[in-house]
């Protein structure tokens, strides 16, 4: 299949959303845990988190253009600064898709989806029980993307756990020991398994890949 810009412009609008949206390939599979200072919580799959340094540690997502319809997620991480990424594993795959549906502001999707808010270490965002790696944030900066009105939503790492199993003595982890899933377009997910490790990529220690076999 060879599609041009003007092939793309051209494509049914559900399948036009369906290929632009698989075609990055699997995306990490997170739920965004907040709370509104009236105590409404909220939480919302994403597919778009982004790591974007690590000290100090910084992660960011893409929020969709806020103009037609209302981000809950958004609003309450604006009205208090704090919100939690939790992973999405294989034991829940289904109660988390179904956050993405469009509720209410006063329906919580923890209680329509199946799922449990916890709080823990006196942070004000809610995490998901469900999890087990997740992180708490706090809001630092929201960054417009002009070009097609998007924010990307940067938060600052405050608390992190991780089950002690999956992290080796170098601080790696390995996301298919806690049965971590990714996304690839709106609604497919896949497991993740790890099927290499390499050492730290030096210019003196390339293999010789042309007379490799």
């Amino acid at each position: 299949m060879y599609l041009s810009k003007s092939d793309i412009a051209d494509i049914e609008r559900v399948k036009r959303l369906n290929i632009i949206n698989s075609i990055s390939g699997i995306k990490p599979a997170n739920l965004i845990g907040s709370i509104s200072d009236d105590g409404q919580e909220n939480v919302a799959i994403i597919s778009s988190v982004v790591h974007l340094g690590s000290n100090p540690a910084y992660l960011g997502y893409i929020l969709r253009p806020t103009d037609e319809i209302r981000r809950h997620t958004y609003e309450n991480i604006l009205e208090n600064g704090h919100f939690t990424v939790n992973h999405i594993h294989s034991s829940f795959i289904e109660q988390a898709h179904y956050t993405s549906a469009k509720f209410e502001k006063e329906v919580s999707e923890f209680d329509a989806c199946g799922l449990t808010a916890e709080y823990l270490h006196d942070f004000k965002a809610p995490f998901v029980k469900e999890s087990t790696l997740k992180m708490g944030l706090k809001h630092v900066e929201s960054i417009p993307i002009k070009c097609n009105g998007t924010l990307m939503i940067v938060g600052e790492v405050q608390h992190l756990i991780i089950p002690d199993h999956a992290v080796n003595e170098l601080g790696y982890v390995d996301l298919g020991l806690i049965h971590d899933v990714g996304i690839s377009g709106l609604n497919c997910y896949y497991e993740l398994n790890k099927v290499a490790a390499f050492p730290y990529a030096r210019v003196g220690e390339v293999p010789d890949f042309k007379n490799k076999k």
